[in-house]
């Protein structure tokens, strides 16, 4: 079962901008899973089944992801008699994605890990 980590353990809602708006989009998209979701949720509202089905991860896992995105304020979930829609909370979010993946990065793989407890440092 995974655990996925999120900055905010109950979704008591704030209006939060700048930095903080950044903070919670590099933790949404730090998590593969999560920035897959959020890919798939930049053109179209989608299903919690049809999602994991596209994404290929458990139904558990994309719930707890979609949790921890609603949680950011990155997604909005809207029910629909026994079905939920999710779909990104802002339009400008998708455009920010669709910039972003137009971004090409030249890398120190040795300097930049994927590693929590890199902190930027070395190894």
């Amino acid at each position: 079962m995974a655990i996925v980590h999120c900055l905010v353990y109950y979704c008591a809602m704030e209006v939060i901008k700048n930095s903080e708006v950044l903070a919670r989009f590099g933790h949404a998209i730090s998590d593969p899973t999560r920035a897959r979701i959020l890919l798939a949720l930049r053109t179209a509202p989608g299903y919690p089944a049809e999602l994991a089905a596209t994404l290929d991860v458990s139904k558990q896992s994309l719930s707890n992801h979609l949790y921890c995105l609603k949680c950011c304020g990155l997604v909005i979930a809207t029910s629909e008699g026994r079905r939920t829609r999710y779909e990104l909370s802002d339009i400008k979010l998708s455009h920010a994605l669709n910039d972003l993946l137009g971004v090409v990065l030249d890398v120190d793989s040795a300097y930049c890990l994927n590693d929590e407890n890199n902190n930027g440092e070395k190894k």
